[in-house]
């Protein structure tokens, strides 16, 4: 029922901001004797990458063990700007921002994703992406990454609506599969027409 959708979740990542780890991954690799395909998966699909994204380490004890894991021969200040330049907007993005304005018109729309800190205040400075949401669940935040549950559910809490009233999109099947165990209705995102697809299929308004 149309009625029954109170919360529309988004995903950033590949959603309202595209990244390339491969952009870092190549800059890095000129510091280190590490190949950019390596230092990819590194970035990507770390533990200690999960513990940053978990808020449980600091920025400054990342790169220390960034530095060390990669034998990197490169300072604090000029990794920052390194590891941050990796997004960018694509005609996608700008389209699923647009559809975000027009739905909360109706709906009560939120933010979740996995994300560090260095990451937010980059994004914050220079993409506007975020006033738009009423609500931002930020992994490193809550200390808990999806796909977790712990993060969806604090979500739910914080929204006081029940799985059954929110659509939640992202463009990792994992992610989608885990909310799903939750009773929440979630799709895997592909691109802006199935998004609109999907959120009619939930009797959503557009």
């Amino acid at each position: 029922m149309a009625e029954g959708i109170k919360a529309v979740l988004f995903d950033l990542g590949n959603v309202l901001v595209d990244f390339d780890y491969s952009i870092s991954a190549k800059r890095v690799s000129r510091f280190c004797d590490r190949d950019p395909k390596d230092i990819v998966g590194f970035f990507f699909d770390s533990a200690l990458t999960v513990l940053f994204e978990e808020g449980k380490i600091l920025p400054a004890d990342f790169f220390a063990k960034v530095k060390e894991a990669l034998g990197l021969k490169l300072s604090y200040t000029a990794f920052v700007p390194i590891w941050n330049e990796i997004f960018f907007l694509s005609a996608k993005n700008r389209s699923v921002y647009s559809l975000v304005n027009n739905l909360k018109l109706r709906y009560r729309v939120a933010l979740i994703s996995n994300i560090d800190i260095l990451h937010y205040e980059y994004l914050k400075k220079h993409f506007p992406v975020f006033n738009v949401f009423d609500r931002l669940f930020l992994s490193y935040a809550l200390g808990a990454v999806k796909p977790d549950r712990l993060i969806y559910q604090q979500a739910l809490a914080a929204l006081k609506v029940c799985p059954e009233s929110v659509f939640y999109t992202d463009d990792r099947p994992e992610l989608v599969k885990s909310a799903r165990g939750l009773g929440i209705n979630s799709f895997v995102f592909s691109d802006i027409k199935q998004l609109k697809s999907d959120l009619l299929s939930a009797g959503i308004t557009l």
